[in-house]
């Protein structure tokens, strides 16, 4: 957002800030939603590089096309060993899910 934008903002009432302070996260809660929004941006990286739809990664780890979606828009309702489950049933290796949590 450009700054004047944010300006004008700012002085009709709206306040800025990141979703930690918004949401009252403590440090742990905050790196636990960015490292399963890592793995998430991964999975469907993953995914598109190897050409398949939502519904045929739903068939490989046995699940349904909307779970593939909430997967890879870490969602709340997705666990993180679902998530790394996935990538590994896309052949993603332990150094490439290792990288992605440590980028």
């Amino acid at each position: 957002m450009n700054k004047e934008k944010k300006n004008k903002l700012e002085k009709k009432g709206w306040k800025f800030g990141s979703a930690k302070e918004f949401l009252g996260l403590t440090d742990e809660e905050t790196s636990y939603i960015e490292l399963k929004l890592k793995l998430s941006t991964n999975l469907k990286k993953v995914r598109t590089e190897r050409n398949l739809t939502q519904v045929e990664l739903a068939k490989i780890i046995n699940s349904s096309q909307s779970r593939v979606a909430k997967l890879e828009s870490g969602d709340p309702s997705v666990s993180l060993d679902l998530i790394i489950r996935s990538l590994l049933a896309l052949g993603t290796s332990n150094k490439d899910i290792a990288r992605t949590i440590s980028s």
